[in-house]
């Protein structure tokens, strides 16, 4: 099978799976779930054949729609960069799928669950392998909607069908500023193909405005929940658990980083430093945030938060910061190092999206597997002493934690490290507020890990806990194994040939100093936690200083206060303006001249009396106002 048509391939199976179960399957919930996994498998296998098959220079696209001057393409573009990312949706979803297999067992809605699942799976390809801006606008809307119907998963609840309407809505407002940039730069450039736009922009010919970079990042805001935009992602944690991986570890969220790398081109630096500075503000904000959560899978949601932060003030950082020498792409051509696709902030954002995959979904079907254990608890307060009864996920769970901390020789210990050298090399302040956050980082995580799985359960359900089934932790161990060994050069450079070349090595006493920082805000972060936190049902901070906790509760909820006053006393307020002017004026204008006419019309059926005489009598008027208005008289 040529290429091209195994690209088109992975791009229609799960759309193919979507409509079988959306026409046929509704109510074979157990059938449908075979066939949404295995067409997750055979993708799977088709993406492995197509990024390990050498093939990574596809260029092709057909019209669309027209509309005059103006037309829409759709198309590919597989690259080193959409190989990357297609292994991370692909082999992560299949995994996914595997799991839900065992979690959504019992659902009665399961059916409509894999549906949701395979639109998705369709809608998050659709972006990876687009070559043009408007298709990728087509499939982030996609992205969009099956994401509320797999939020919405638990429409019953109230809160499950609040925070999928929050998530739309959110994410709609950024949106909005991406179709704008996208208007801009097709209006600037009269094109919007990826490969045209290099090519202007790369010879210097045309200059990019500071406002179009800004507002296509506006798509990346909503979709990788960065501030002042973030505050869907921890509600959507209303999901099922399957979802919270798929969508807010490894998918979903990546998407914003995925495309603004792919953008890396239009980018120039007085947007690159607000994207910097976002970034950083994310960061921090949400890794201070999971301090005081107890939900499992809200620490969670805070932390990709976090890390998705860390990925954006990479970008930010390292995006006008080249390689020495050149770097000879798929084609074979050499492109100097002066060319803004081969840039640092590319490489550490890309690598870290792509390690963050691994252990973050390891770490959300983790926190679901202690789920299905403790009957459906979610408090880690009243969790404890899982490591006895759960031993699988313990050791699997363990590794995630470890990852993302960074523990030496784990996947997410070389990411990390690449963007703390960017920051360390190009802005120390930036540097010293990321240090800050991974020191955090590693607090929260061994807050987490030690409640849940340390000392006594401390609840009927704890005591009770059991390990899962083989669906359950066998993509537990898969996982474990890439948070592992994903950051190992050698089996990055595999899965992301070119892009790997560009994630920034320290050397000498810089990478002395890196390893030394990486060494101790891990060591303080994670100390500090297990000698802090007791195991007791009660949390230490909020018992010991009350007011601390107080304040990361308030700053929390903060953003939603704000936006909850918003709607309350602005928005709504003009919502009432607005149909007040339209029921008092527009609605009363219209019956005021309705009103006019139909008096016009009831007087001149007054004239219509049935006699003759009087219809002659009205002739003769109509005839003599005719000839004086023809001989000038009026």
């Amino acid at each position: 099978m040529a290429p091209l048509q195994t690209a088109l391939l992975i791009l229609l199976l799960p759309l193919a799976s979507a409509v079988v179960i959306a026409l046929f399957l509704r109510k074979h919930g157990a059938l449908a779930s075979y066939v949404s996994t295995g067409a997750a498998g055979a993708l799977a296998v088709l993406s492995l054949q197509l990024i390990f098959g050498g093939a990574h220079n596809i260029n092709a696209s057909m019209e669309w729609l027209s509309f005059g001057d103006f037309t829409v393409k759709l198309g590919i573009k597989f690259d080193d960069l959409a190989a990357l990312m297609l292994f991370v949706v692909s082999f992560v979803g299949f995994l996914i799928h595997v799991f839900s297999l065992g979690y959504m067992h019992d659902d009665a809605a399961r059916a409509r669950f894999f549906g949701g699942l395979s639109i998705f799976m369709f809608s998050m390809l659709g972006i990876v392998l687009a070559d043009n801006l408007f298709m990728i606008f087509i499939f982030w809307e996609l992205v969009g909607f099956s994401s509320w119907l797999l939020i919405n998963h638990y429409h019953e609840k109230q809160s499950a069908a609040d925070a999928s309407k929050k998530a739309f809505i959110v994410n709609r407002v950024g949106d909005f500023g991406f179709l704008l940039g996208i208007i801009w730069v097709n209006s600037r450039f009269n094109t919007t193909n990826l490969t045209e736009l290099a090519a202007m922009v790369g010879d210097g010919g045309v200059v990019v405005a500071t406002g179009i970079p800004l507002l296509l990042f506006c798509g990346a805001m909503g979709k990788s929940a960065q501030m002042p935009l973030q505050v869907w992602l921890p509600d959507a944690m209303e999901g099922p658990t399957p979802v919270s991986a798929l969508i807010h570890a490894a998918t979903m969220v990546a998407a914003g980083i995925y495309m603004l790398c792919r953008i890396n081109f239009l980018m120039v630096p007085d947007a690159l430093n607000v994207i910097m500075w976002i970034g950083t503000a994310t960061a921090l904000y949400a890794a201070l945030c999971a301090v005081v959560q107890s939900d499992i899978k809200k620490v969670l949601a805070y932390s990709t938060l976090s890390q998705l932060g860390y990925m954006v003030a990479a970008f930010g950082l390292g995006s006008m910061v080249s390689h020495e020498g050149s770097i000879q792409i798929a084609d074979g051509n050499a492109i100097g190092p002066a060319h803004p696709l081969f840039a640092a902030g590319v490489g550490a954002a890309m690598f870290h999206l792509t390690t963050h995959a691994f252990f973050k979904a390891l770490l959300f079907l983790g926190s679901g597997s202690v789920i299905m254990g403790c009957h459906h608890e979610q408090n880690i307060f009243r969790m404890g002493g899982l490591w006895k009864k759960m031993p699988i996920t313990f050791v699997t769970f363990t590794i995630g934690v470890a990852a993302i901390i960074g523990f030496p020789f784990l996947a997410g210990f070389y990411s990390k490290d690449a963007i703390l050298y960017l920051a360390m090399k190009n802005n120390p302040a930036i540097f010293a507020f990321l240090a800050f956050t991974a020191v955090l980082t590693s607090f929260y995580m061994i807050r987490m890990w030690k409640l849940t799985f340390f000392g006594e359960g401390r609840s009927k359900e704890a005591s009770h806990a059991h390990e899962s089934g083989l669906t359950l932790t066998l993509p537990l161990i898969v996982l474990a194994v890439l948070a592992a060994i994903g950051g190992y050069a050698g089996v990055y450079k595999k899965l992301a040939g070119t892009v790997a070349d560009l994630v920034p090595e320290a050397h000498g006493s810089a990478h002395t100093t890196i390893l030394l920082v990486s060494l101790a805000v891990m060591s303080i972060g994670g100390f500090s936690a297990w000698f802090f936190y007791k195991n007791a049902a009660v949390d230490t901070l909020e018992e010991k200083f009350r007011g601390v906790f107080n304040g990361l509760t308030k700053l929390k909820e903060s953003f939603d206060s704000v936006y909850n006053y918003y709607v309350a006393k602005i928005q709504q307020r003009f919502a009432l303006l607005l149909n007040f002017i339209d029921h008092v004026i527009y609605q009363g204008a219209i019956q005021l001249l309705a009103s006019f006419v139909g008096l016009l019309g009831y007087g001149a059926r007054a004239l219509y009396v049935g006699s003759i005489h009087a219809y002659v009598y009205w002739f003769l008027l109509g005839l003599g106002l005719l000839w004086a208005f023809a001989a000038g008289i009026f």
